[in-house]
């Protein structure tokens, strides 16, 4: 049995950055921490699988908005993350990768990444980091089973862990649950750090997948794309509005970029809506996306660029779509707004405005975890010292990461909190 101070469970984005934070500590005060073993246990081949994958393979590590912006695009209960934010806020996790060798860039929409547009980068300088204190070590190809806390043996003792794997056992004093969620499972994150929390008392809340596709009705038949599905797949609207409504009533509205893929409804604009939608539909709900595609033009505006484009006297839907939409979105526009075509012409170019500014997608299903971004839900927050990342119900157990019930928007939002909560986690590990 191996004998450890803290074991990290998940080598994915909080464990790695844990492990990081901790080699940068032992450099900055060798003295006082010079005891310390830490260990990362790994079921993967190799850690950092899920942040591989991430902005799309270029690794939108973090975005540069402070607490107040920062704040709204995180679920649900935002306040939670604040102290984890400010000790590791965005400027200091840049500051941070800076540090460790790792040059960033800051793209469109504040989005900030590696300058080689390589989200392996990402993974390589904090291995790299963690690697080089022989305080720490990372086993890989290594499947915690069970996490047990001993007995104490007095009210003064150390608390202590008993981590049984499928490459022999360890002894921690202090464990890091860090093993992301169940989105991507193919990465490694397949919920084992929920059946961890559960089997030590902690409550598991209501899990869904979020920022994923939401499915339109018709979208699909079989499986497979329908008719329907494939006019529409591949195609990017940009700079649009959106909105979700849930039984018939507008609960919340983007502007951004939308795309249609063989999903459904997806880009930044239709993950921002997905995480309502799926809870919608999980429970029942009736639930659809209306998209405005004139957003900056208004129902009058439109109405006169309609008059002055059928002055030659053609006024027919066809015509005029030509005129206003982008061309793979003129059929599936007509299977939405079929009895345009059954009305007198004169009828049709005066009802276009409205749906211009209003089509909508009722939607029926949405894609799982298979390939949603981020997990809705997780460990509760109330069972969590928002202060501290420890566990309020087990000593020397402590979160980090998406195993925790908080989600954000895309954008960077969900990394960041990876880092600032993992941040958080091993500052106050180690002060012990």
């Amino acid at each position: 049995m191996k004998k450890v101070d803290i074991a990290i469970i998940g080598g994915g984005a909080a464990g790695l950055f844990a492990a990081a934070y901790a080699a940068e500590a032992f450099k900055a005060e060798p003295d006082s921490l010079r005891e310390r073993q830490i260990v990362v246990l790994e079921k993967m081949p190799r850690p950092g699988r899920k942040i591989n994958i991430t902005g799309k393979g270029r690794g939108n590590i973090t975005n540069t908005k402070m607490w107040d912006e920062f704040s709204l695009h995180v679920h649900p209960n935002p306040n939670f993350l604040k102290s984890a934010f400010y000790g590791m806020n965005t400027s200091e996790t840049m500051s941070f990768f800076g540090r460790i060798g790792l040059p960033l860039s800051v793209e469109r929409g504040n989005r900030v990444f590696p300058k080689s547009m390589r989200a392996m980068d990402v993974t390589d300088a904090l291995v790299r980091t963690a690697k080089s204190s022989s305080q720490v070590d990372i086993v890989c190809g290594c499947q915690v089973e069970t996490i047990e806390k001993l007995k104490e043996q007095s009210d003064n003792a150390a608390c202590k862990f008993l981590i049984k794997t499928d490459r022999g056992d360890f002894e921690a004093e202090k464990v890091l649950i860090a093993t992301g969620g169940l989105s991507y499972p193919s990465t490694g994150s397949t919920g084992d750090g929920y059946r961890f929390a559960e089997s030590l008392g902690h409550t598991v809340t209501n899990l869904l997948p979020s920022l994923t596709a939401l499915t339109p009705v018709g979208y699909k038949e079989g499986g497979m794309l329908s008719k329907f599905g494939k006019s529409l797949e591949g195609l990017q609207l940009k700079n649009v509005s959106a909105s979700l409504v849930v039984n018939g009533a507008a609960v919340r509205e983007e502007f951004g970029d939308l795309d249609f893929t063989d999903g459904g409804i997806e880009g930044a604009l239709g993950f921002r809506l997905s995480r309502s939608g799926v809870m919608a539909l999980s429970n029942g709900q009736k639930v659809s996306v209306s998209v405005d595609l004139k957003p900056s033009l208004s129902v009058e505006k439109i109405a006169d660029r309609i008059k002055r484009e059928s002055s030659g006297g053609n006024n027919t839907i066809r015509f005029l779509l030509n005129r206003l939409l982008p061309k793979q979105l003129i059929a599936p526009f007509l299977t939405l707004n079929r009895d345009l075509l059954n009305i007198d012409n004169g009828k049709a170019a005066r009802a276009l405005p409205e749906r211009l500014k209003s089509l909508n997608f009722d939607i029926e299903g949405y894609v799982g975890y298979e390939r949603c971004v981020v997990t809705n839900g997780g460990v509760s927050l109330k069972e969590v010292s928002q202060k501290t990342m420890e566990s309020k119900l087990v000593s020397g157990l402590f979160f980090a990461g998406e195993v925790l019930d908080l989600d954000c928007d895309t954008g960077g939002y969900n990394l960041q909190t990876a880092f600032s909560t993992a941040a958080l986690a091993m500052h106050n590990m180690l002060s012990r």
